[in-house]
């Protein structure tokens, strides 16, 4: 659906309800309850074997971080 609105023939009581309309169109097949969108990302099957990071993640990134740096000194200097 489709609306082409100008400035000059702007109607703010046509824009309310096509708001509406479309947010209501939007929520009614979506399972949206209160406003929030249910994020489904943990039930899909792509991630259904993943672990999540452990608190000692971050260390990957500074190795890598120094790997980097390690590789630049060695080409530079």
């Amino acid at each position: 659906m489709g609306v082409i609105v100008n400035k000059e023939n702007s109607n703010d009581e046509l824009s309310r309800r096509i708001d509406a309309d479309l947010r209501t169109k939007m929520t009614e097949g979506t399972g949206v309850i209160d406003g929030e969108t249910p994020d489904l990302v943990d039930e899909s099957e792509y991630v259904k074997d993943f672990k999540k990071t452990s608190k000692f993640g971050w260390v990957w990134v500074v190795l890598i971080a120094l790997a980097i740096i390690s590789l630049i000194s060695i080409i530079f200097f």
